[in-house]
């Protein structure tokens, strides 16, 4: 019984530390967003601001989050779950616009389906294995 509380209280903080990298990576690239629209056009500063958050979002998850090191593997992990997450996003987001759901909520929406599902495809990729 033991066992279980501890497993149960690390995947806890694991999750905290998730969301915790996930809030800081959005805060990065709308820094880097709004630093570079200055000497850039829109779409690009965007775009660099999206790859420079990707990219610490990528090692504050294997460091912090997970408490691994970086792999080959894990690159290819947390590139495939960012593909689908983005996939999964415009999907969800179009799907409730499609059913009426109000351009205001419909984002929410879709973040309480995307944020788990994100979670447990990055959970694949950077859990230790525990025997």
């Amino acid at each position: 019984m033991d066992l279980l509380k501890r497993i149960n209280r690390q995947e806890f903080w694991q999750f905290v530390r998730f969301v915790i990298v996930g809030c800081t990576a959005a805060a990065i690239h709308y820094g880097c967003y709004c630093l570079l629209r200055l000497w850039m056009l829109l779409n690009i500063a965007y775009t660099a601001g999206y790859c420079i958050a990707l990219v610490c979002n990528f090692f504050l998850t294997t460091y912090f989050t997970f408490r691994g090191r970086p792999s080959t593997g894990k690159v290819a992990g947390f590139g495939f779950s960012h593909l689908v997450n983005y996939l999964l996003h415009m999907g969800l987001f179009n799907g409730f616009l499609w059913l009426g759901v109000p351009e205001l909520i419909a984002p929410i929406l879709v973040l309480m389906i995307a944020v788990p599902t994100n979670y447990l495809l990055l959970h694949l990729f950077f859990a230790k294995k525990q025997k």
